[in-house]
């Protein structure tokens, strides 16, 4: 047994001396061995490596008033940039779609189907379908006119805000107890009109009426499905059944009559028609 072990080393030393001695003559070649292809390792003398440019930083002080205010826009537009997702996302409807869609998902007792990101790409493309008439009068009146020198970005900022404000004022017509409210905590003049409403009055005020809308869906969409689930953990109560968890057993059955009624197409029609009057 020691035998065959010596052996089998001996061999193996064999082999590794082997490689390593055609490795150095192969490195010590120019060509390649007889019997392959043509061809040399050295690389062609009329091929050129590709160059990389040089970036140079300079950072100088400005000169000029009319310098300061440039890099103060600068700073401005892309801190604004940087914002631009949680200001889109609270500034629409998309904060309502995102909150009722959730709570459908929990009232079906679902807990990876569907998954979060799906859900909020629904609600995204929604947000997208009901905000575009909101979002070309913001091109046509701001970005159009701005990119064509048409107008300043002072200009632009107000014409892409009053489409916003009006979208955002409308969905609170019938309720504005929010605005009131910060109105009082900033101890304001009461507004007579909507252009005397400041807009960090209005984007909170906005934000807190579509929690308490998007609650207020959220508990009308649990009733049904709580009956479901009371029926159910009755029935097993009574059967003596207290072992097997209630909702193993009720979320079939709310599977069905959601998809009997066509939940999600009536879903989707009251959520455009709740923001769309």
């Amino acid at each position: 047994m020691a035998g065959t072990k010596i052996k089998k080393v001996f061999m193996l030393a064999f082999v590794l001396v082997f490689i390593l001695q055609g490795t150095t003559v192969f490195a010590q070649s120019n060509t390649f061995p007889r019997g392959s292809t043509q061809g040399t390792t050295e690389m062609n003398q009329n091929v050129r490596g590709s160059g990389v440019p040089n970036i140079a930083v300079q950072i100088t002080e400005p000169q000029t008033g009319r310098e300061v205010a440039f890099s103060v826009r600068l700073l401005l537009l892309l801190t604004i940039l940087t914002l631009a997702p949680s200001i889109l996302i609270l500034v629409t409807c998309f904060l309502r779609f995102s909150i009722v869609l959730d709570f459908i998902k929990r009232a079906l007792s679902l807990q990876q189907v569907p998954p979060t990101s799906v859900l909020n790409g629904i609600a995204f493309f929604m947000t997208v379908f009901v905000m575009w008439p909101t979002f070309t009068k913001v091109y046509d009146n701001a970005y159009k006119p701005l990119s064509n020198s048409e107008i300043t970005i002072e200009q632009a900022y107000h014409e892409a805000e009053a489409p916003l404000r009006m979208f955002m004022y409308e969905q609170m017509a019938g309720d504005t107890s929010y605005i009131k409210m910060f109105m009082n905590m900033a101890k304001l003049e009461k507004p007579n009109t909507l252009a005397d409403v400041p807009t960090y009055i209005l984007v909170p005020s906005y934000i807190l009426h579509e929690l308490t809308v998007a609650f207020k869906i959220g508990v009308i969409l649990y009733i049904p499905f709580i009956i479901i689930d009371m029926v159910v953990a009755s029935i097993l109560m009574a059967m003596g059944m207290m072992m097997l968890p209630p909702v193993q057993i009720s979320m079939p059955f709310k599977l069905i009559l959601f998809v009997l009624v066509d939940g999600w197409g009536l879903l989707t029609q009251q959520l455009f028609n709740s923001v769309i009057h």
